[in-house]
């Protein structure tokens, strides 16, 4: 299956599904896939955001940034040779973190135009109104109103951003209740997995709302299903 036609199915699943899969269907520790709670989504009413990442790092808190541009266009015109869809991952590296906002609407619109869905950073971002009506989808540490000039540091390098590596060309998967680096290793069979996985929690749900159960039977009945859907226990 080509890529693009791969996150297009995988965004039909919540994030939350995703990362149990994943869990349940590849070695890679939790901590190593998924963001912590520092990163939020500040636009949860668009849905899950589904992309290849497209890393870099900047400062835009500094004072007196000196804008350079470059690196921005050239990562505009890499995201526009890319069939599939975009997340911009942005770790920010200046002098005063609690003032870092990499981007309003109006970047965001620059972005969406050349294919790019959404973007994860660990600074703040504005305008979210104008991010909702794009749609143009924003993980960030909080919002915030005002930022220096946009002073890139590295492109397409590896960065930190809540607590994991994300390097350029990973999966991203993400929704209101947070964000996830998809492990290549299960990429290509998650999503027939994360079916099994939905209906595994949807009778897991139906048999607790039983009257006459009791924790130790609904112990017994999940592992029954883990083994009945394939997953190991």
């Amino acid at each position: 299956m080509a890529l693009v036609d791969l996150l297009h199915e995988l965004r039909e699943f919540d994030t939350a599904l995703i990362a149990n899969t994943i869990g349940y269907i590849d070695k890679t520790p939790a901590h190593e896939f998924y963001m912590g709670n520092s990163i939020q989504s500040v636009t949860p009413t668009l849905g899950p955001t589904v992309g290849v990442a497209m890393t870099c790092q900047l400062d835009s808190s500094t004072p007196g940034n000196q804008a350079n541009p470059e690196p921005h266009l050239q990562q505009l015109e890499q995201i526009l040779e890319l069939q599939e869809p975009v997340v911009w991952v942005v770790q920010t590296v200046g002098s005063r973190p609690d003032h870092e906002c990499v981007l309003g609407d109006g970047m965001a619109k620059e972005l969406f135009s050349v294919g790019c869905v959404g973007v994860v950073t660990d600074g703040g971002v504005r305008d979210i109104e104008g991010l909702l009506s794009i749609p143009f989808a924003a993980y960030s540490k909080g919002k915030t109103i005002h930022h220096c000039a946009l002073n890139y540091k590295e492109i397409n390098n590896p960065v930190n951003i809540g607590g994991i590596t994300i390097r350029s060309g990973d999966v991203i998967h993400a929704n209101n209740e947070g964000v996830i680096r998809v492990p290549t290793s299960c990429l290509e069979k998650l999503p027939t997995q994360a079916i099994k996985m939905r209906s595994f929690e949807q009778d897991v749900h139906r048999f607790c709302r039983r009257t006459d159960s009791t924790p130790r039977s609904n112990r017994k009945r999940v592992e029954e299903l883990l083994k009945h859907y394939g997953f190991s226990i």
